[in-house]
C-alpha cells in the first residue's frame, strides 16, 4: 500500500507547485494553444480542444482544488462568470434567496435574470438568521451568501443558514462568494455550502492584471453540471490567464498577511478620529465574534461614514497613494464610493430600501507602508475639511468636524 501524501499548511501548499512537466521545469509550463493533435481517430487523447479542457488551465484547477480543499474547481474568464455559471444550474420559475447587501454586480445579474423570468429571486438581510429561515421554502432551489457583506460589511452565519436549508431540503443548492476572505481566510466548503466560488481578480491572484473566476464544488453531480456548461459556453479561463494566475497565487499569504495587518491600523485610526468604520477586525463590530468563528483573519476591506455625501467624494478625490478604483484585493490601496462606483447599479430607491449610507467610503488595504497609508488619508480628510489637527506634528490627534446634514 503506497504512503499516504504528506499534508501540509496552506501556506506551504500555495507554493508547493508540481507539475507533470517532461522537463521537470520549476514553473509549470504554458501551453498556449488552442487546438491538439490526436493520435489516431480511435484514440483521441486528453486534450483536443482548448475550449473543452488545457493542461495549463488543468494543473491550475487540480491546484485551487487543494486549496480550496475542494473535489473539483472550475476556472472560468471572471467572477461574474462563476456566477453565470452557477445561475445556469436552474430552471426557468426556480426561486432563490440571495442578500440585501451584495456586490452590485451579483445584484444586477440576479434581477436581470428575474426580470426575464429565468428565475425568481427575493432578496433578504441574510444576517437575519431567523428571517432567512423563515422565508425557505418548497420552491426554494438555490441560497446566494456573502459574508462579510460587499461594501456594509455585515456576517452571516454561514453554518446555521446551511444546515438548516439542507435538513429542509438537502437538495436545496447553497452557493456562497468567499472573494472578500479568500482560502487564507475561510473554507466555505467546510462550513457546508454546496458551491465556493470567488473572483480570482481580486486576492488569488492579487496584482489587477488579469480577470478571472474559481468555482469549487465537492459534489460529483454538480461538478459535472457546471463542466458542462462551461464547455458549452466556451468561458473556461484562458492559458496564458491560468498560468499569470498560478504566479500570484504563490504569494497570496505573505500579502493577505500584510493587507490585514495594514487594515486594523488603518481601522483604528479612522474610528479613534470620530468615523463609523464597518470593519469585523473592530471588537467593535456587532457580529465580531461570529466573525473570528468562521474565519482566521479579518480581510482587507472596510468602509466608514462621513454624514456628508460632497465631504465624501472630497476625501475620495484628495487621495494620492489611494487610487480611485473599483475592485479590491490588490497590492496597492483603493479608495470608491460604492453608492457611485461599484454598486451604482442598484437604483437609488433599492438603496434607500435596504439601508445604504450614500455617504459611504470603501478602503481595499494594500502593501503599501502603514504610516504612508494613514498619512495620505489625514491629508485627504483635512484637505477635505472632515478633520482638523490638534498638534500638527501628530498625524493620529486628529478631530473629527461633524458635518451639516
Amino acid at each position: 500500500m503506497a504512503p499516504k501524501k504528506k499534508s501540509y499548511s496552506l501556506e506551504t501548499e500555495l507554493v508547493l507547485n508540481n507539475s507533470n512537466d517532461q522537463h521537470n521545469a520549476s514553473v509549470a509550463p504554458l501551453y498556449q494553444s488552442a487546438t491538439f493533435k490526436q493520435p489516431s481517430l480511435s484514440n483521441m487523447g486528453e486534450y483536443d480542444y482548448t475550449r473543452s479542457g488545457n493542461p495549463t488551465r488543468t494543473h491550475l484547477q487540480n491546484h485551487m482544488a487543494k486549496i480550496m480543499k475542494a473535489k473539483q474547481t472550475f476556472a472560468v474568464s471572471s467572477g461574474m462568470g462563476c456566477l453565470d455559471v452557477i445561475t445556469r444550474l436552474l430552471k426557468p420559475g426556480d426561486e432563490v434567496i440571495a442578500g440585501d447587501d451584495l456586490y452590485g454586480g451579483t445584484h444586477r445579474l440576479l434581477s436581470y435574470l428575474n426580470k426575464k423570468g429565468d428565475l425568481i429571486s427575493h432578496h433578504y438581510d441574510t444576517t437575519n438568521t431567523e428571517l432567512i429561515k423563515s422565508k425557505i421554502n418548497n420552491n426554494t432551489k438555490m441560497i446566494f451568501l456573502e459574508s462579510p457583506t460587499n461594501p456594509l460589511i455585515k456576517v452571516v452565519d454561514v453554518k446555521t443558514i446551511t444546515n438548516y436549508a439542507h435538513q429542509f431540503n438537502p437538495n436545496i443548492i447553497i452557493v456562497f462568494d468567499n472573494t472578500m476572505m479568500s482560502p487564507i481566510n475561510m473554507t466555505p466548503l467546510d462550513l457546508g455550502v454546496d458551491i465556493h466560488y470567488e473572483s480570482a481578480t481580486k486576492y488569488l491572484n492579487g496584482h489587477h492584471d488579469i480577470m478571472a473566476g474559481i468555482i469549487a464544488v465537492r459534489n460529483d453531480l454538480l461538478a459535472e453540471g457546471i463542466y458542462n456548461i462551461i464547455n458549452s459556453t466556451g468561458c473556461g479561463l484562458s492559458p496564458f490567464d491560468s498560468w499569470l494566475l498560478m504566479r500570484g497565487l504563490k504569494t497570496l499569504a505573505v500579502r493577505v498577511e500584510r493587507q490585514q495587518e495594514n487594515c486594523l491600523k488603518v481601522a483604528k485610526f479612522l474610528q479613534n478620529i470620530g468615523f463609523k468604520v464597518r470593519y469585523p477586525g473592530l471588537k467593535s463590530h456587532p457580529q465580531y465574534e461570529l466573525h473570528q468563528s468562521m474565519s482566521k483573519g479579518f480581510g482587507a476591506v472596510l468602509s466608514f461614514e462621513t454624514g456628508s455625501i460632497p465631504l465624501s467624494e472630497k476625501i475620495v478625490e484628495n487621495t494620492d497613494i489611494f487610487g480611485i478604483a473599483v475592485s479590491f484585493g490588490c497590492v496597492n490601496s483603493l479608495i470608491s464610493m460604492p453608492c457611485k462606483m461599484s454598486h451604482a447599479s442598484i437604483d437609488s430607491k433599492t438603496r434607500e430600501e435596504r439601508e445604504f449610507p450614500e455617504d459611504l467610503i470603501r478602503l481595499c488595504i494594500g502593501i503599501e507602508n502603514s504610516d504612508d497609508l494613514i498619512d495620505d488619508l489625514t491629508k485627504a480628510l483635512l484637505k477635505s475639511g472632515a478633520v482638523k489637527i490638534n498638534n500638527k506634528d501628530e498625524l493620529f490627534n486628529a478631530v473629527l468636524i461633524q458635518p451639516k446634514l
